[in-house]
């Protein structure tokens, strides 16, 4: 960790100024993202800046929705009661019904195959899939 650009002070101070987004506290010191990255892994004290500046923003955000839902700002009320109230009943149920032909019951073929067999269309499969891949690179102009 010798030979730094940064102490590790100064880069938990600018984490903490950029409220925990990185590439905001990369912007802030010059450096690359990568380097921000490296100093919140090396440095426990960097690392802590970096929890404490997002629980702060998290904290910030929470007190916005809650004024939300004081002035009753009826999403708010929904969103809120969709994360933090699940336990009381308060989920998107979705219900899908898989059916077959003409609403009846889904009809399933098996057969049996040799390893040979099982090879040759494993084989098919991707070869049909490059295909795709170089059509769909080709349509792209990646080609």
């Amino acid at each position: 960790m010798a030979g730094r650009r940064y102490t590790a002070q100064q880069m938990a101070d600018a984490i903490t100024e950029a409220k925990g987004f990185i590439t905001v506290t990369a912007a802030r010191l010059g450096c690359s993202r990568r380097t921000v990255d490296n100093y919140v892994k090396d440095y426990p004290t960097v690392r802590e800046a970096l929890e404490d500046a997002r629980e702060s923003r998290h904290d910030f955000v929470e007190s916005r929705l809650m004024a939300a839902i004081n002035k009753d700002n009826i999403t708010a009320i929904i969103f809120y009661l969709k994360t933090q109230c699940k336990a009381r009943g308060y989920v998107e149920r979705v219900q899908q019904e898989l059916t077959g032909k003409d609403g009846g019951a889904i009809e399933v073929e098996t057969i049996e195959l040799t390893d040979d067999e099982r090879a040759a269309r494993v084989a098919a499969l991707l070869d049909a899939a490059r295909k795709r891949r170089d059509r769909q690179a080709v349509d792209e102009g990646l080609a």
